[in-house]
Order: structure tokens, then C-alpha cells, then sequence
């Protein structure tokens, strides 16, 4: 018997080339029978990506590997394939390892008639690396890759879902922005890899000060965002920012580096101040520069008077725009006078803004949006060639050689070019480099040092002059002094305007002089605006003042009327000469004063006499003075108050108080610190007081070296004996 088995030969020779196809791809094979619900071929793709071993699947369906589908789900869907054979489906699903991990993969599916019977087949890809790929790109497009916080876009849509909620369910919000305070510096300073640590040490703490049900975001550089859900709207708000600022207190440990850092806090609510999610960022945002300009490591609130501000704000910078473009920009110029010949040594260009409508704007109400708004490079470069083109102009006219100076701000150090400003405008207008001179504040120059000192170089080497403003403000430190190129300082106004009655300004302006002509410097001040100030500024040997007292900036067609005159500024009397006996007399009585001159006027003093202290100081500022006669009760500062100031400024000076009360604590406290040198009561004992003031001239003369003048006493001798011993008994019973 024999059977012809070529038919099932040619069969299975077919079916080991099928599977041989099968195993030669990268992707899973299933063949699956619709009537059993099992698999009745797979490749060995289809073992590796499963785990299981080929005897092990065809034991199994696709209930037993799908994670997502039931059996009712995968009958419906192979009915669906069944009735449109030919056609395939394509899907994605998560199938379960033999370890009972899952796969992602993406499955392509067909239904095929076999005799009486249907087979599904299903090609699968493994897509696990491809949907992590994705998971990792979304989370980078949502989240800060530094600090691993959500970032702009993320914490704006969490916002928006925020309100939404907040919305339907009546809940208040609260936003914060987060800005911390001179980040610039450490990245300036430290370098970058550390600015980067400090966000991420600041990022953690943020986070341990908020509850997981709230949001905190990186917005961008060293601004975070918060997002809270409040019940006491204004009051959870405000703790949340305390303990922000309280966790900040801890010093941040940055490698070898310990730095203290303070954050300034902007905060809005919902929906009291807005409801919309651009606008709740916009104000925080507001309310945070609110607090940084309330001196920084604080928090503000947002108010509808903030909004107003900020609008006021972007209409002065479009306003601004606007200015340039339509030259409404204008130099002023303010004097500058020497104090050795009293004569114009020089002008300062400042900015005016002739707004339309508004007639002159003060500088201090637009300087500052320009510098914000990066107007300042264009304004600066602008300021710079119409010096220089004034100058040239006063070059071929009756006016001449006059040194102007321009200020630049620390943004033209950083961002502009100076030097080619300097270059294209000197050269254009045809204008000696040595009549121009640059004004920097301290503060600018220590910004980005290393730039700026090759830039303040070349414009050394250029010719043109450096000089320091506002000094004694800043940094005020002689390590710079010695780096950068400087020709001149100029005293900050801080420091004249009680400079003849505060003896703290009265020493710091002396060694700002002493210590800049050590240095071989020029010494300027500003605001002078007495002439008490221009005498002490003289008499300590300052070489320019610039001021009210000899003009206020003027515009072009004024400075020009008063430099055509040739005005001068009248200069100080030279001080009253030593030998000359000078008594001050300070009551705020005039009719103390007066009955105190007709007694010594014929002892042969030069008699001054103030009403005030104020007055007592400027006069002492004028004049070389011996001996001062204080009354102690004045209403505006009593008398050892004021010799106490007097004994700092001027310590050669004899200092005798009148008293007419009863409180003599403070005159005898006096008396024991030097600052009194004799007290008496009021009334006084003619004799007496002529006696002891002739006395305190000739101690003074004694004390100083010079010949005493007992000629010009008009006291008798036995009087001043016998009523001085009996004066000093009865005034000068404390010791002292």
C-alpha cells in the first residue's frame, strides 16, 4: 500500500518557509484562530518580546498577554475585522510580560479566511523606546531642565486649570513671583556653575514651604511662581511668603563659598484683583518689583493703585520711544567753577526731555525707563555726539576751549560701545579728546570690572577724561582707585549739604580730599548751594564746586549769555588771621546778642554773632574763630548740644556756654568731655565775663604758638584777677 503525500509535503514545505520569514523579522507574529481563541503560530520575535517560550504562547490567547482589553472587547473587534476582510487595523495597547511587566507596542491586525475557519493575524512592534523618547520630550517641553520644576508653560496651564476649578467650586487663589535679590552678582561674581547651584538648593526650599496640592515653577533666570489654593485669601498668603523669607535666612553652601540670599515676593489674588491668568502673573510680577524697590527681602501685595503705576509706566516708555525718534531729547548744562580763580572750568551735559504737553520733564522721572527699556544705548550715544558737537561749535566761536562732561550709565559700560561712540563723535565734529570727560557712578564701574577697565583704558589712551560721581555713595574702595584710570572724583550731595554742622560728613568730606590728592586726583562737589559749604570747601583745599550757588543747569542760549560775560564766582574771603582776635557770639535772642556786643565791643575782638546754631556753623565755616559764646536754651539745638559739634569740627576753638535755667545736667556732661570750657549764668558779671574772654584769647594764643595781644584788652588788670577768681568760684563748682 502506498499513500501520495506530495500534497502534504509541498504543505509543510511551505509552512517552515513561512516560519523561516516569520523568525528572519525584528517585529512579533501572531497568528491567532477566531473560533478557539488561541494562538496557533508565532514568530520568535513574538518569545523574545514576551518572555515566554513558544510552547507556552500556543497555550495561551490574547486575553492571557493584552493588559487593557476584555474578551467581549477582542470578539468585537475580530467580527469587525472578519466581516472587512482585507482590510487592517492599526492601534496601540501595553501586552504582559511572563515577569508581569508590561511592553508598549503598536499592532497591526488582519483577518484572513482559512477553509471553514478565520486566523487574525497580528504584526506587533515593541514601541517602549520611542514612547519613552516622547515622555521625555514632553516632560523637557513642560518642565525647567535645572531645577526639574514646572516651567512658564506648565505652571500657566496649571494656572489656567487652577482658575477653572476655582471657579466652579468658589475658591481663592493666591500667585506669587519670586525674584532673587542681586542674582546678577553671584553669576557676575562666583561664576555661572554656582548661580546654577544656588537655584536648585533655592528650588528645594521653595518646595518645602507649600503643600503638595500647590504648584511651584521656575518662570525663568531667578524668578519662581507659586500657586496657592487659600482659605484666609490674604492671610495664608502672607505666612507662605514670611516662611519663604525665614527658610532664606539659612546661609546657602555653594562648593567653598557661603552666601546670604533674600528674595523679593510680588503676590496677587484671585478674584479680587483679577481672574484671567495672564493678568494674575502680570501683576505679581508688578507687586514683586513693588517689593524690590521697598528695599528688596520683603513682600508686596497687588493694589489697583500697582495697576495704575504700571500702566503710567508703559505709556512713559512708548512716550519715551516716541521722544527719540521725534528729538524731543535736550542738553542742559550746569557749571562747573574752580576755586583757585573762581572762573568757569568746565560744564556738565545733562539730559532734558521736552515732552509735549508736559513741558521739561525731570530727569529722575525718565532716566530710569530708559535704563530699564535699553533706551539708554541709543539716548547715551545720542548724548555723546551732541557734546562733542557743542564743543566743536564753541571751538569757532567767542566761547573756546571749555571741557564738557558726560554721563554714561552703567548699561552703555555693559552693553554698548563707548569707545566708538567716542571715537566717531570726536573725530566728526573735530574736537580735542582732553575736552571731553566721562561721569560714572561707583556702582557701574564694579559691574562686568574686567570690560570696563579696558574700556575706561582705551578712552585714557584716547585722551578723554574719567571721572568718578556720586563717590563715597558706593563701593568707595581704594582697590579701584588704583585699577581704574581716573582723573577726578566728585563728592556726592550727601556728604555738602550738612557739611558745615555734621561732623561725620565734615570728616568724610576732608578725607575724600586728603585721600584724592594723595592719589594725585581732581576733587569736585556737587550740590554746594551755601556759601558757608564753598568757604569750608575752600578752606579744605576741594579744587571745583558745582551747584546752585553759582548756577542751576541752564539751556544752551543762557550758558552761553553767562560764559560770554565771563561771570565769575565770588570767592571766599580768606580766612580772619590768626592773630586777630575772632569771638562768636550764638544766642537766639537779639537782644542778648546786642547787649553783648555794646559790653566787648571796645575790647578789641572781631565780633560775628548768629541767631541760631545754623547760623553759628555757617559762620564758623567762614571764619577763622578763637573763642565762641553759646547761650544753652535755643529752640532748634541748645548749646552743649552744638559745642558738641563744634568740638569735633573744630577743636582749636574755646567754647564758653551762657546759661539762664536751671538744667545743668547736660553743661556739666559737657564740661567733663572738653566740649565746654567755662559756663555762667544767667545774668552775667560784666567784669567777669570781659576778664575770662580775654583769658580764653590769650590760652588760645598759648596753646597755638602765637604772640598773645594783651595790648588790645581793654579789661583792667586787677578786674580780670580779682572777678575772675570770684566767677570761677561760683560757675565752675563741677569738675571739669
Amino acid at each position: 500500500m502506498y499513500m501520495d503525500i506530495s500534497e502534504r509535503k509541498r504543505g509543510e514545505d511551505e509552512l517552515r518557509r513561512f516560519r523561516t520569514a516569520m523568525d528572519c523579522t525584528d517585529d512579533a507574529i501572531f497568528l491567532l484562530n477566531c473560533t478557539s481563541m488561541r494562538f496557533v503560530e508565532l514568530n520568535a520575535a513574538a518569545c523574545r518580546m514576551l518572555d515566554y517560550c513558544r510552547e507556552e504562547l500556543l497555550d495561551m490567547g490574547p486575553c492571557d498577554i493584552t493588559a487593557e482589553s476584555s474578551l467581549e472587547q477582542m470578539t468585537a473587534l475580530y467580527e469587525h475585522l472578519k466581516a472587512n476582510s482585507g482590510s487592517s487595523l492599526s492601534d496601540e495597547m501595553a501586552l504582559i510580560r511572563k515577569d508581569g511587566s508590561q511592553v508598549h507596542v503598536e499592532f497591526h491586525q488582519q483577518a484572513l479566511q482559512s477553509g471553514g475557519d478565520w486566523i487574525i493575524v497580528a504584526v506587533v512592534r515593541d514601541i517602549s523606546e520611542r514612547k519613552e523618547a516622547a515622555q521625555r520630550l514632553q516632560y523637557q517641553a513642560h518642565h525647567d531642565g535645572l531645577t526639574g520644576l514646572p516651567n512658564r508653560t506648565l505652571f500657566y496651564d496649571t494656572l489656567t486649570r487652577t482658575l477653572q476649578q476655582a471657579t466652579e467650586h468658589g475658591w481663592t487663589l493666591a500667585v506669587l513671583f519670586l525674584d532673587l535679590d542681586n542674582f546678577k552678582a553671584v553669576n557676575d561674581t562666583l561664576g555661572h556653575g554656582v548661580g546654577d547651584d544656588l537655584l536648585v538648593q533655592f528650588a528645594h526650599r521653595l518646595l518645602g514651604c507649600v503643600r503638595a496640592r500647590d504648584t511651584v515653577g521656575r518662570l525663568g533666570g531667578d524668578e519662581f511662581g507659586v500657586i496657592l489654593v487659600t482659605q484666609d485669601e490674604q492671610n495664608d498668603a502672607a505666612a507662605v511668603a514670611c516662611k519663604i523669607r525665614e527658610v532664606l535666612r539659612t546661609p546657602f553652601v555653594l562648593g567653598q563659598h557661603e552666601l546670604h540670599v533674600t528674595a523679593s515676593i510680588g503676590i496677587t489674588m484671585h478674584p479680587l484683583d483679577a481672574s484671567q491668568p495672564d493678568e494674575l502673573i502680570k501683576y505679581a510680577d508688578t507687586a514683586m518689583y513693588r517689593a524690590k524697590h521697598a528695599g528688596r527681602d520683603t513682600f508686596r501685595f497687588f493694589t489697583a493703585q500697582m495697576n495704575v503705576e504700571v500702566l503710567a509706566r508703559l505709556e512713559l516708555e512708548k512716550a519715551l520711544r516716541r521722544a527719540f525718534e521725534n528729538g524731543e531729547f535736550v542738553l542742559h548744562y550746569q557749571p562747573k567753577v574752580a576755586l583757585d580763580s573762581g572762573s568757569v572750568a568746565g560744564v556738565e551735559a545733562l539730559l532734558r526731555w521736552e515732552r509735549p504737553g508736559h513741558g521739561l520733564v525731570a530727569p529722575d522721572l525718565f532716566i530710569g525707563s530708559l535704563e530699564d527699556t535699553g533706551l539708554i544705548l541709543k539716548v547715551g550715544s545720542w548724548i555723546i555726539d551732541q557734546a562733542c558737537r557743542q564743543v566743536g561749535q564753541w571751538l569757532l566761536s567767542s566761547v573756546g576751549r571749555l571741557q564738557v562732561s558726560v554721563n554714561v550709565a552703567g548699561r552703555q559700560l555693559a552693553e554698548g560701545d563707548i569707545n566708538a561712540d567716542f571715537v566717531a563723535a570726536l573725530a566728526r565734529h573735530g574736537v580735542p579728546p582732553e575736552l571731553l570727560e566721562v561721569e560714572l557712578t561707583e556702582s557701574s564701574l564694579m559691574a562686568n570690572t574686567d570690560r570696563t577697565i579696558r574700556t575706561l583704558r582705551d578712552l585714557k589712551r584716547l585722551g578723554v577724561h574719567i571721572s568718578i560721581d556720586d563717590f563715597g555713595t558706593g563701593y568707595s574702595s581704594l582697590a579701584y582707585l588704583r585699577r581704574f584710570p581716573i582723573d577726578k572724583l566728585k563728592i556726592d550731595i550727601a556728604f555738602i549739604r550738612e557739611v558745615t554742622s555734621n561732623p561725620d560728613d565734615a570728616a568724610i568730606v576732608q578725607a575724600i580730599v586728603g585721600m584724592a590728592h594723595s592719589l594725585k586726583l581732581e576733587v569736585i562737589a556737587e550740590g554746594v548751594e551755601t556759601a558757608a559749604q564753598l568757604a569750608f570747601l575752600k578752606r579744605h583745599r576741594c579744587d571745583q564746586v558745582q551747584g546752585y550757588f553759582f548756577s542751576r543747569p541752564l539751556a544752551l542760549p543762557a550758558l552761553e549769555s553767562l560764559l560770554l560775560k565771563d561771570r565769575q564766582m565770588p570767592l571766599p574771603a580768606a580766612p580772619t588771621p590768626p592773630h586777630r582776635k575772632t569771638l562768636l557770639l550764638v544766642d537766639d535772642e537779639a537782644n542778648v546778642l546786642s547787649s553783648l556786643r555794646r559790653l566787648l565791643r571796645d575790647d578789641g575782638y572781631h565780633i560775628l554773632c548768629a541767631g541760631s546754631a545754623a547760623e553759628g556753623f555757617d559762620l564758623l565755616a567762614q571764619h577763622s574763630v578763637q573763642v565762641i559764646v553759646c547761650d544753652q536754651r535755643m529752640p532748634d539745638m541748645n548749646g552743649t548740644e552744638f559745642f558738641g559739634r563744634v568740638k569735633e569740627m573744630y577743636q582749636d576753638s574755646i567754647r564758653i556756654i551762657l546759661s539762664g535755667y536751671a538744667d545743668l545736667d547736660s553743661v556739666i556732661k559737657a564740661v567733663n568731655k572738653g566740649a565746654i570750657y567755662r559756663f555762667y549764668t544767667k545774668p552775667w558779671d560784666d567784669a567777669v565775663l570781659r576778664a575770662d574772654l580775654c583769658e580764653a584769647f590769650r590760652q588760645h594764643s598759648l596753646l597755638h604758638d602765637a604772640e598773645p595781644d594783651h595790648g588790645n584788652c581793654a579789661c583792667p588788670a586787677s578786674d580780670y584777677q580779682t572777678g575772675s577768681v570770684a566767677q570761677l568760684a561760683q560757675a565752675d563748682g563741677p569738675p571739669g
